[in-house]
């Protein structure tokens, strides 16, 4: 097992030849059989077991078509998700088993058929949960600190994009109010992690959100929009995506937020700074843009009046640069290998349209109130009202030449 697992680790065309040959990858799955290792109660069947798990892992990791291919091989097998839901329910197993197995899951829930099938067994979703969070809500304190973090990375993976694994979730007691807690801590370990599980169970169980896990989400706002501030690249992306759906959950809190702490305008600049910044979207933030746009979105349609601040620092125009430079990088959440995963419902150029549109009625209705006023003011009826012509400047309205109203 540890010659395959060098293999593997080398050189991604060894894993072509270990897919090819004959019931190998089976065999390596039937040492997984804890049940086994148990009943037998040998250390080299606990050797084997965790050399095996080690080489499951480490083939499930590899990116590309080869990656796609060798999990989708791994995922069909019928005893696996069974012997690896025992590793994870055995108290007395090495950490190190336990943290191979969140691993592997983690791997597998790229696919989306894996991840609605894992999540059809609840049993690993609520050992995992265990593995992440403990039942004060603070995270696990094991010796080997990766367990917890790569529970926590397996459950936000098989939470992103699935109604289902978010209802399960939701199960867990108080389950917005520790990750809140993860996300207020000084310690950033699973800060991230939580986030993206806090912006996924908003995105997909809203309807099992109750007023005190409302309050919770209002609670984390401050402690979030600092953070914005301050971060870059995927911290950011995860930051923003949590404070967007936020801001769609409790848009009244939201607002308050930023009017009473009187950052509104710091946080808009934010919001283009960084749309401007990230022009060529990489791998690692595919969804960047994606989740600025999504933000300003919902803050306009919260209040219209917010149209006016970003037009302020020029948002149109930035909105112009997404629309220019499109890429297909943006079409996923995330990448491996170069490939791309988990492709999104909206395409971004129909978010470009509607921040458009959303900037466009403020514009319109500054328009027609100019038009009104000058009406109001003019007296005599035989001379022409003039009507303002309205232009566009750096993301400010301005007048650029008159029409007579006759």
């Amino acid at each position: 097992m540890s010659i395959l697992d060098d293999l593997a680790s080398c050189d991604q065309n060894n894993c072509v030849e270990i897919d090819r040959v004959t019931d190998l990858i089976p065999k390596i799955i039937g040492f997984t059989n804890f049940r086994i290792v148990i009943k037998n109660n040998g250390a080299q069947q606990m050797v084997l077991a965790k050399s095996s798990l080690k080489v499951l892992q480490r083939l499930t990791s590899i990116g590309g078509e080869i990656g796609v291919a060798l999990r989708y091989k791994i995922s069909k097998h019928p005893f696996l998700l069974r012997n690896l839901g025992v590793i994870l329910g055995d108290n007395s197993s090495d950490q190190e088993l336990s943290k191979l197995v969140a691993g592997i899951l983690r791997n597998l829930a790229i696919d989306r058929d894996t991840r609605q099938e894992i999540g059809h067994m609840q049993v690993l979703i609520t050992r995992l949960m265990k593995a992440f969070i403990k039942s004060d809500g603070t995270s696990s304190t094991n010796v080997d600190c990766f367990l917890p973090k790569v529970a926590g990375q397996a459950l936000a993976m098989l939470a992103m994009d699935n109604v289902h694994n978010c209802l399960v979730m939701m199960k867990e007691p108080e389950l917005i109010n520790k990750l809140k807690n993860m996300i207020l801590i000084p310690d950033e370990k699973y800060i991230y992690v939580a986030a993206s599980l806090l912006r996924s169970m908003c995105q997909h169980a809203q309807a099992k959100l109750t007023e005190s896990d409302l309050k919770e989400l209002s609670h984390t706002l401050r402690e979030v929009l600092e953070r914005i501030m301050n971060v870059e690249g995927a911290e950011l992306e995860i930051l923003i995506g949590l404070s967007s759906q936020i801001c769609k959950v409790i848009p009244e809190e939201f607002a308050q937020k930023l009017e009473g702490g009187q950052i509104k305008r710091r946080f808009v600049k934010r919001l283009v700074d960084a749309l401007n910044a990230n022009i060529n979207p990489g791998a690692h933030c595919p969804g960047i843009r994606r989740v600025i746009l999504e933000q300003s979105i919902y803050m306009m349609e919260c209040n219209s009046l917010n149209a006016s601040c970003f037009n302020e620092f020029r948002m149109m125009e930035a909105l112009s640069m997404v629309e220019e430079m499109p890429s297909r990088t943006e079409n996923y959440w995330i990448f491996l290998g170069g490939a791309g995963f988990m492709e999104y419902n909206t395409p971004l150029f129909a978010l470009v349209d509607r921040a458009k549109e959303m900037l466009g009625v403020q514009c319109h209705k500054f328009f027609i109130d100019a038009v009104v006023m000058q009406k109001e003011q003019t007296e005599n009826a035989g001379v022409g009202v003039r009507r303002p012509c309205l232009l566009l400047t750096h993301g400010k309205t301005s007048e650029c030449a008159y029409d007579l109203i006759r």
